[in-house]
Order: structure tokens, then sequence, then C-alpha cells
């Protein structure tokens, strides 16, 4: 099914780029793709954590985590009628510090139909939210 993936290496040890990630609250103030996020639970991002994610040009939608590798990765997972959307991040170390890995792979019945009205802008985001990140891990 339909998906993108986009990769940056960041000069930041893997431990302050997962820190950055999943600072979701700070999201909107680092990302311009983020309008707002709302958690909809306390404590630290574990599997079932929801989050509430507004994005321009986006229907807001609620995220739950359904995969999280302490320091190295989750993945959070968002249905409407017809798509289910799951979003994956993964920090590994590299050379050069980490690298940061942020993928989505669309399914479901609509899922050729969403894809179609919603590839090009979710390829800019994906870039922009991995540039973003970097910007504020390395900064």
């Amino acid at each position: 099914m339909p998906g993108l993936q986009q990769s940056v290496t960041i000069a930041a040890p893997p431990e302050r780029v997962w820190e950055v990630l999943v600072d979701l609250e700070r999201w909107p103030e680092r990302i311009p793709t983020v309008d707002s996020v709302e958690r909809l639970d306390t404590g630290p991002l574990a599997v079932g954590s929801r989050t509430r994610l507004r994005q321009p040009k986006l229907p807001e939608a609620v995220w739950t985590v359904t995969e999280l590798h302490e320091g190295r990765s989750f993945t959070w997972a968002s249905t409407s009628p017809g798509v289910a959307i799951a979003a994956s991040h993964v920090v590994e170390p590299h050379a050069d510090g980490s690298r940061l890995t942020l993928a989505i792979d669309i399914t479901g019945l609509l899922a050729p139909v969403g894809w179609l009205m919603t590839k090009k802008l979710s390829q800019q985001y994906v870039t922009t939210e991995a540039a973003s990140m970097k910007a504020a891990a390395e900064g």
C-alpha cells in the first residue's frame, strides 16, 4: 500500500534526538507542520498512549502508540473511515551522531484515494518534520 519514508543524519547523540522526538508537547513550537498537540493521558509515552494532533490542511486526528522501544523507536496509528495510518519514528546511532527515520504507511479500502489526495502534502510534511527535529536536536 502507499507510504513514504524520510531519513536525516543529526549531529547529536541518539539520547538527545530521542528526548526531542518524544517531547510531543513542544512539537508545535519546533515543527511548523504541527498546529497543536494534546496528550490524552499522563506520564511518559508508552504503548496505548493517545495524542490529539492538529496539522494545517489535515483533519484533526487521535494517534495511539502501538509499539515503543524506549530510546529507539515508536509507532503510532490513527484511523478514519476506510483508512488506517501508521507513522513510525526511529532513532539509530550513526557515525556522525544519529539517524532519524520517519515513515508513514497507509492501508484500508480508501487508502489509494486518500493517498492520491494527500501524497504531495504528506511528503512535504515528513521532510519538514525530519528537518525540524534535526534543528531542535542540534540546537
